[in-house]
């Protein structure tokens, strides 16, 4: 799969005709003669060749004049991958519309963390994705509108101002427009049991390409769980979200063609940037066919993606936290990590209500670790200079983590700062910027994972070997950390 399949016709066609999973989520399907619009595995007859175009968004669709079709849902497809492996402009445009970024800040706000004016970042989404930020922005407050309207008994003002839209006339409309059916018709067909969901309280799937294994990956976030912020229970990770309105507690669940999500939300209005952040961590729109696809060329990886294809990689809700939390785990062990984590979130974290119990604070903010008096660390006193400088940039604004950052960029400033070598660079970009190509050659699991593959061992060859691996180094990383015993790589029992 490419940047812009849709103009593909023909590979389209023969994607639709096959009714494809695999690239929902890459390109949509509008009809000429229905005016509606479909995924690609849309589990109808699919029409003639000659009433089909082909759109790169939900969001063109819809400028176009077409209604999202009824029974594929094409506006619940999972995100398109091109989001997740591109560091340009579009790309990190994307990710921020993700997150909400426009409904908070306007398209204004948009452009500037981008650092490009209004009307150049308008004409590269329109070339790329058929649609500007405020169409990408409509289509997006449409879907959290329906998934309000059907999981919750909210009135449908409150589910309006909580969708993002400015006045109830524009969500009547804008709803109307897109699914074809009015608010209350949309609530009228929601199942009976999730209409009478909880009050507070949502339950949502979040799709993904399979194959997915949830085991490295639901397996990585328990055993790191910081105690009061993450934890295992039932079968499911729970964790408690900063949000831009409030916070949220959220619990993740590995179905075969699912993730089951429960959320529990201070603020509805968070509802579109939880979600967002949910994929992101569980790296859910990743295409696992052409990352594996890529791997399996290696005859020394090849049996490890034959053994457990799908793998993902283990990302964070929180760029900053989790670059706190890389440096508390410079040079010791996991449990040790989780020490020195747990102790700052008891002394500085914001306590939290959890109606289950378990889950106490959202993990200190970087100016409240700014504040934190360095004697009062158990750490080795450069680490407490590593420490304070990093939380002193972050809570001023000198250094920015987020969905924005530019990966070599933002790299080469965190090796700049002291006590930043390469390993807690690169698990930075691999985690919490979502790099898909970020490599750890230095760490100890992979040159260990590497001597018994019998591949080089020393940073500098395995660096080398592993150049055949891009753009997915970081989804190799996993497969070689998945060759030890250790708890990281396995589903909690």
């Amino acid at each position: 799969m490419q940047k812009g399949m849709h103009t593909d016709t023909e590979r389209c066609v023969r994607a639709v005709r096959s009714k494809d999973a695999r690239f929902d989520g890459w390109f949509f399907t509008a009809v000429l003669t229905t005016g509606i619009y479909c995924r690609p595995s849309c589990p109808v007859v699919p029409p003639k060749a000659e009433n089909m175009v082909f759109h790169p968004s939900a969001a063109a669709c819809q400028q176009a004049g077409f209604r999202a079709c009824k029974r594929c849902r094409p506006d619940t497809s999972p995100g398109s991958p091109e989001w997740n492996h591109r560091a340009d402009a579009v790309a990190r445009a994307m990710r921020l519309i993700a997150d909400g970024v426009v409904d908070r800040e306007g398209v204004t706000g948009l452009a500037a963390r981008l650092g490009y004016s209004s009307r150049q970042v308008e004409r590269q989404l329109l070339a790329e994705l058929g649609a500007g930020p405020l169409a990408l922005a409509r289509a997006q407050r449409a879907q959290t509108a329906r998934l309000l309207i059907e999981t919750t008994g909210l009135p449908m003002a409150e589910v309006a101002f909580a969708a993002g839209f400015s006045s109830i006339r524009t969500f009547n409309d804008t709803v109307r427009e897109v699914f074809a059916l009015s608010p209350s018709d949309l609530r009228a067909r929601a199942p009976r049991e999730t209409a009478r969901a909880t009050p507070g309280v949502l339950f949502l799937r979040l799709p993904f390409r399979a194959p997915l294994n949830p085991d490295n990956l639901f397996g990585h976030l328990a055993a790191t769980a910081v105690p009061g912020v993450e934890e295992w229970r039932d079968g499911a990770y729970r964790r408690t979200l900063r949000l831009p309105y409030g916070h949220g507690i959220v619990s993740l669940a590995p179905r075969p063609d699912h993730i089951a999500c429960r959320l529990v939300l201070g603020d509805p209005r968070d509802l579109t940037v939880a979600i967002s952040r949910c994929r992101r961590l569980l790296d859910l729109d990743a295409d696992p066919v052409a990352v594996d696809g890529q791997l399996r060329a290696d005859p020394v990886l090849a049996p490890l993606v034959d053994k457990a294809p799908g793998r993902r990689v283990p990302r964070t809700v929180d760029e900053a936290e989790f670059a706190v939390r890389a440096v508390l785990g410079q040079q010791v062990s996991t449990a040790a990590a989780r020490t020195h984590a747990a102790r700052l979130v008891a002394a500085h974290g914001t306590p939290v209500d959890d109606p289950e119990g378990g889950l106490t604070h959202l993990f200190p903010s970087p100016q409240a670790l700014a504040a934190v008096d360095p004697e009062t660390l158990a750490m080795p006193r450069t680490r407490r200079a590593t420490f304070t400088t990093l939380v002193r940039q972050l809570a001023d604004g000198d250094l920015q983590l987020g969905v924005e950052s530019d990966w070599p960029e933002t790299r080469a400033r965190l090796l700049a700062l002291p006590g930043f070598g390469p390993w807690t660079a690169d698990v930075i970009a691999l985690r919490a910027l979502g790099d898909p190509d970020a490599f750890l050659p230095t760490d100890l699991g992979i040159r260990r994972a590497a001597r018994e593959l019998g591949l080089p061992s020393t940073p500098a060859a395995l660096t080398a070997r592993a150049a055949a691996w891009r753009p997915w180094r970081a989804y190799a990383v996993q497969y070689l950390w998945a060759t030890d015993s250790h708890p990281i790589n396995f589903l909690p029992v």
